[in-house]
């Protein structure tokens, strides 16, 4: 008898289960780490002579293109779509009154600071400080490709920055999206959403579907692309580190942990503070009730997969009305992106300082108010906020093909960040409730 391609026997002839592959982040990890290592015995071994560089340019560096580019190609129906669906959901703002507006509120405030501890920390750690001029030189060619990094556009004063924020062909301004023109691509995606609000719901409702069908479409090229992320991030550390050396993997490091700080910082501080004085609970009890939805974002690193025990955590943990929660946690899985926009602000900064580049407080803060609405558009799903790092990189002049510095750590960074999103979804929820009138359990 002809055995199944996806089942082994055991020997009595009982089917039995094929051994289940390793998660992906379990992958991503392996090629992390086996590429970073043998781009290191590489440089170690075999710099300067032609057959790594051979190497390097027809094999690791053509590997790790096909990755970034299955993402790249879904970067503008992602950021239509997402934005314009994430505002048009504020329509119910008009239907539910003040718990609208404070949800709105709460959640430009959290994400403001958060992305102001993020900027502030890599322009105090400056992790991406420290290449020599030669590496520098390495750096432009791995992006090459990408066309050569851009000294960050020059500040503007008055209505020259109202202009230029509005497309005069929105087309146009797609199509050179990767050359300095993302930022018309969101404004128009965002005016056609504060539109849409206020146009009567049937009217707009077959335009809604058909957006939300983009948008499904893209969140699933996106996870088939990240079915190739261990491969594609072992070609492209092996092409970084074969290149730099060490001090990449310093700099990389030094990376994660400023991530890190600032979601540390904003977690407990920031949300303890609302936590205490505005929501009236104290914060370790309410971290310690909120355990289960912490566990699920971390593993799943995913707001929407975490929505279900969210909704269920805030009303029998936390005692917050189905009506606030419902409304709130929903809305919030995706709009309240805080730990996203930080991780955004400081990645931003990161290869800005890595690539040589200096940013002024005029292009600093664009990259916050960008980071902030960014937010709106980012996927609740793993890997969901890389399509709009790249956007945000083109913005400020520096090649979106440099993700592929950062992707390797990006899927722990991604697991954390998303610990954050949902944490800041319940605390605003919880905030909204309080001030409602709703008595929390104690």
């Amino acid at each position: 008898m002809k055995k199944d391609d996806n089942e082994t026997r055991a020997p009595s002839g009982t089917p039995r289960p094929a051994r289940r592959a390793f998660p992906l982040h379990t992958q991503i990890l392996i090629g992390m780490v086996a590429g970073g290592t043998l781009g290191l015995i590489a440089h170690h071994a075999f710099e300067g002579r032609a057959g790594l560089q051979w190497s390097i340019d027809n094999i690791s560096y053509p590997l790790g293109q096909i990755f970034l580019r299955l993402i790249f190609m879904v970067v503008i129906p992602l950021i239509l779509s997402a934005i314009i669906l994430g505002v048009a959901e504020l329509g119910d703002v008009r239907r539910l009154g003040r718990i609208g507006l404070k949800t709105l509120l709460f959640t430009l405030a959290l994400s403001s600071v958060s992305v102001l501890i993020g900027v502030g920390l890599a322009n105090i750690i400056r992790p991406g400080v420290g290449l020599s001029e030669p590496a520098h030189r390495a750096l432009e060619a791995i992006g090459r490709s990408a066309g050569p990094v851009r000294e960050p556009p020059q500040p503007k004063t008055g209505l020259q920055i109202a202009l230029d924020l509005i497309p005069e062909n929105p087309v146009e301004a797609m199509v050179n999206a990767f050359r300095g023109d993302m930022i018309a691509v969101m404004v128009f995606a965002l005016v056609i959403g504060v539109a849409v609000t206020l146009i009567d719901r049937t009217a707009v409702e077959p335009l809604l579907a058909w957006l939300r069908a983009v948008y499904e479409v893209v969140l699933k090229v996106i996870g088939l692309a990240m079915r190739l992320a261990p491969l594609g991030v072992a070609a492209l550390l092996f092409t970084i580190t074969a290149r730099l050396g060490p001090k990449s993997v310093t700099l990389l490091g030094l990376y994660v942990v400023t991530v890190l700080l600032g979601l540390a910082l904003h977690q407990a501080v920031t949300y303890s503070l609302l936590i205490r004085f505005v929501a009236r609970l104290s914060p370790w009890r309410f971290f310690r009730r909120i355990e289960d939805v912490v566990l699920t974002a971390f593993s799943t690193s995913s707001s929407n997969a975490t929505l279900p025990v969210t909704l269920r955590v805030a009303e029998e943990e936390l005692g917050i009305p189905r009506s606030i929660g419902g409304f709130v946690l929903t809305l919030g899985s995706t709009l309240n992106q805080n730990g996203t926009a930080l991780y955004e602000g400081v990645t931003v900064l990161f290869l800005a300082q890595f690539y040589g580049i200096h940013l002024s407080v005029g292009a600093q803060v664009t990259v916050v108010l960008l980071s902030i609405l960014s937010g709106i558009g980012t996927a609740g799903v793993p890997g969901g906020s890389l399509p709009l790092v790249m956007a945000l990189l083109v913005t400020i002049g520096i090649p979106a093909h440099a993700i592929g510095i950062i992707l390797g750590v990006d899927r722990i960074l991604d697991m954390c960040r998303t610990v954050l999103n949902v944490t800041g979804d319940v605390t605003v929820a919880a905030c909204v409730a309080r001030s409602e009138g709703h008595i929390l359990k104690p």
